[in-house]
């Protein structure tokens, strides 16, 4: 018998733990400074005329909970991509699926500004469907479209022409202003009644992730082995992208653009743990979402006290990461 590997079984019961600190840090830091005992007071005796509880309660818990499923439910976008395609490059922000979202976004910020959150959660879902079956359609048609480093180009080329679409509109019809914060990623501005709804659907996409898992380790050693086991390896795919539409819509939704995390935090999760996508999927949510937090901490002390985008932080890890993989990995197939 193998030996149990109890490193994804520490993980999930420290979870907790490491969540609650990242949270705390990531409330007590920022442009003002805000002691532990003022953060107990807002939580459990709330003064509604207390400046720094009406800070904590309003715009530092939503961010770092915010901050925390956003970077969640990327990282389990991001192994379900992997595992599905078999592709070490796969990432929702690589693969054209955040710049589908952003670019409906702005298309109905044009048509409906007034919408609801639950219509713009829906709608940036349909916009993150649009971007992957371009991204992967183009792959199917072209020679060897579908190989690791290809299809990031093909990802590449067509994230940049939505989003330069996107710019386009919303500087024709003056709301660039408004479309920027689903580009700029400003977690300083989540929206404590989308929150909600985003623990909803989040958690959909997070279940059936889970129900997939086991299925999507097979997939990841090949199709055919996959088909030799008796898998119905096309119910599995469109359940993994149902998956991943559902999480990174409303990812986007909440917060805007992030990337890289999606595509960094996969990996650190397989070197942990193996390549049981069993405890990769909960510990990748774990691990980026405790991730994303101390990014957006990080971005508020580099030009103190003026706030640096969460963007610019994931770029200086995910760009190296990203050329790494492509130097080392990227002719591979993921196994």
């Amino acid at each position: 018998m193998g030996k149990t590997n109890w490193l994804p079984i520490i993980i999930l019961i420290t979870a907790p733990v490491f969540i609650l600190l990242s949270i705390i840090i990531s409330i007590l830091y920022g442009a003002k400074d805000i002691e532990i005992e003022t953060v107990w007071n807002a939580l459990f005796h709330y003064e509604a005329g207390n400046v720094d509880h009406n800070i904590i309660m309003t715009s530092r818990l939503p961010r770092a909970i915010g901050a925390l499923l956003v970077g969640g439910f990327l990282a389990i976008s991001g192994a379900l991509m992997q595992g599905m395609t078999r592709n070490y490059l796969a990432s929702p922000s690589i693969m054209g699926v955040t710049d589908g979202s952003a670019f409906i976004i702005t298309i109905c910020m044009v048509l409906a500004p007034n919408m609801s959150s639950l219509h713009m959660i829906f709608y940036s879902m349909l916009g993150s469907a649009l971007g992957a079956g371009i991204v992967f359609g183009f792959g199917s048609l072209l020679p060897n479209g579908l190989s690791p480093v290809r299809l990031a180009i093909i990802g590449t080329v067509i994230g940049t022409f939505l989003s330069s679409l996107s710019a386009a509109i919303a500087s024709y019809f003056q709301v660039s202003q408004n479309v920027s914060f689903w580009y700029n990623a400003r977690l300083h501005q989540v929206d404590p009644n989308m929150l909600k709804l985003t623990i909803i659907l989040g958690l959909i996409g997070i279940v059936l992730a889970i129900l997939i898992s086991k299925s999507i380790t097979i997939l990841s050693l090949g199709e055919e082995v996959s088909i030799n086991l008796g898998q119905r390896t096309n119910l599995i795919k469109g359940l993994a992208l149902i998956s991943v539409i559902c999480l990174t819509g409303t990812a986007v939704a909440l917060v805007g653009k992030v990337g890289f995390v999606g595509l960094i935090v996969p990996h650190i999760t397989r070197f942990l743990i193996g390549i049981d996508y069993k405890w990769i999927i909960p510990c990748a949510g774990v691990i980026g979402g405790v991730f994303l937090i101390l990014c957006d901490v990080i971005s508020r002390f580099i030009n103190y006290p003026f706030e640096t985008p969460i963007g610019v932080v994931t770029s200086l890890v995910g760009i190296p990461f990203f050329l790494y993989l492509i130097r080392t990995k990227g002719g591979k197939k993921h196994v």
